[in-house]
């Protein structure tokens, strides 16, 4: 039988995943995510202007990329933003885009960074949000964006960056433990 996931220990009896597409499990995570970033949309959209500021479409990208790999974070990185918006229309069409790219770089950055340093640190998970952000709204801004409109996650959603940094530390530090 083919192994179709790799386990990375890490110091501290730390559990990194890097799942396989061929394992079911990979996609029954995956799914789990995308409906995290289903539900805290949605919460998050109660407020007024509670998405752009608190940019809840990408903390389980996050989580899910660092415990189970850049796959996991891959596929709720799609997924989360075509689910949201076929469904209730939130991103806008529009905004899928540059959302989607975002969303792929913290996929790849969080992948990465746990595989790399096989440990969750305040400032990795700063690091890899301040990559993630500053790639993406580069990226948004070649897409042909106005400055302003590719950096209006900095202008905006600093409160959502430092919730998935504060907020996913403890996340990620606790589901690395199962």
């Amino acid at each position: 039988m083919k192994n179709t996931m790799q386990t990375v220990a890490a110091p501290g009896a730390v559990r990194l995943y890097a799942l396989r597409y061929d394992s079911w499990k990979t996609y029954w995570v995956a799914a789990l995510f995308v409906a995290g970033n289903i539900v805290a949309p949605q919460v998050c959209h109660l407020v007024p202007g509670g998405g752009p500021t608190w940019l809840p479409i990408y903390f389980f990208t996050l989580v899910g990329a660092y415990k189970y790999g850049w796959r996991v974070g891959l596929l709720t990185a799609v997924a989360s933003p075509l689910v949201n918006s076929f469904c209730f229309g939130m991103p806008a069409a529009a905004a899928l885009p540059a959302i989607l790219l975002k969303s792929v770089l913290l996929a790849g950055a969080a992948g990465w960074a746990a595989q790399h340093f096989q440990q969750v640190r305040l400032w990795i998970l700063a690091a890899v949000v301040l990559t993630y952000q500053t790639l993406g709204s580069l990226g948004e801004w070649a897409m042909g964006d106005t400055f302003h409109a590719a950096v209006q996650d900095f202008r905006i959603g600093l409160p959502g960056m430092f919730v998935q940094v504060a907020v996913g530390y403890p996340v990620i530090r606790f589901l690395l433990k199962k």
